[in-house]
């Protein structure tokens, strides 16, 4: 897990420089989030996991309503919940119960 978040993390920073420009000129949602987040993908993992006291299994950056969060799967004992934690201040915005991984009916991408 360690290695996974490492290499994430580095990808993250690679893409850092100039990605703002980029992603106005070619419309990229998904690099105009990136360019709006303060903080890292292994610092919105190490937050959601701290407030739910759990492992992360999955976490995405997002656009929700124009505001850019990382949206973290954490498993906690048999329990699956989403954090969204805000990508501007680390700030977790909202813990939901992820009913279709506990149920075991997730979807795989």
């Amino acid at each position: 897990m360690k290695r996974n978040k490492a290499v994430i993390v580095a990808m993250v920073l690679a893409l850092g420089t100039g990605t703002a420009a980029f992603a106005r000129e070619r419309g990229n949602d998904a690099v105009r989030d990136l360019a709006q987040a303060k903080i890292s993908l292994a610092q919105a993992i190490t937050a959601a996991e701290q407030h739910v006291g759990g492992r992360a299994t999955r976490a995405e950056l997002e656009n929700r309503k124009g505001k850019t969060a990382f949206e973290v799967e954490i498993v906690k004992d048999r329990a699956v919940s989403k954090v969204a934690v805000d990508a501007a201040d680390g700030r977790v915005l909202a813990t939901t119960a992820d009913r279709e991984d506990h149920d075991g009916e997730h979807d795989d991408d």
